[in-house]
């Protein structure tokens, strides 16, 4: 079965008018009634240079407990690794259709790697509006070069180095959060895995929508991972 993907919906003269009813979301969800419009929450932000290690443990287990997310600052992940890997998304993206496609998850595949779009509707029966790319980068054991795009050139570079970084954060955020819970140092790293911790890359493309009041590129879900980064 051929899939459509979102980008191809969007270039497709969509208009405010012909929406596909599939991603028009119940009233109850539409961001038109559910946008928060009050003060803008304030999530916890976390230094990683703080030389009060016990502090930024203490600030960890709070927001951990009391938010479920925190922004993490001076991390130590360079800025324009960063900026590169959100421009190589991009450039993905901005490929011809048939090029994504060469990295699409197969049908009925098992297996949550590849370029698509989400297939199956949720509890109402309506769709996310958003596209994504979505492969393992660690450990290289699990890899599957199938799903690394080959354009932009730099795709694979980047990728990779990004893991090597984004480990060493991961391996500090796990350490103090098992100090933070009273536990041995490693007790969570080695619970999730160890040195085998499997990270996977999903980059989502949310395409312009002419009614966003209407749609949701991602609906309320609880991700799967141990623990989900975000780049900014």
């Amino acid at each position: 079965m051929e899939v459509e993907r979102v980008q191809a919906i969007v270039s497709s003269s969509l208009t405010e008018d012909n929406i596909p009813t599939e991603f028009i979301r119940p009233e109850d969800e539409q961001p038109a009634i559910t946008t928060f419009h009050g003060p803008i929450p304030d999530i916890p932000v976390i230094d990683f240079s703080d030389p009060d290690q016990d502090n930024i443990i203490r600030l960890i287990a709070n927001a951990s407990r009391d938010w479920g997310i925190f922004q993490v600052v001076n991390h130590g992940i360079p800025f324009d690794l960063i900026q590169t890997l959100q421009l190589i998304g991009k450039q993905f993206f901005n490929l011809p259709q048939e090029e994504k496609e060469v990295y699409a998850k197969p049908p009925r595949a098992h297996t949550i790697e590849g370029y698509g779009s989400k297939v199956g509707e949720d509890v109402n029966g309506k769709k996310n509006w958003s596209d994504y790319l979505f492969h393992r980068i660690w450990p290289a054991s699990c890899i599957n070069h199938q799903f690394w795009p080959k354009n932009p050139p730099s795709y694979r570079a980047v990728n990779e180095e990004y893991a090597q970084e984004v480990r060493k954060v991961v391996d500090k955020l796990f350490k103090w959060l098992s100090i933070g819970l009273g536990l041995e140092a490693d007790v969570l790293k080695e619970g999730a895995g160890g040195e085998e911790i499997e990270y996977l890359m999903k980059i989502n493309y949310y395409p312009p929508c002419p009614r966003p009041d209407l749609t949701l590129g991602v609906a309320s879900h609880t991700d799967l991972s141990a623990m989900t980064v975000l780049v900014p």
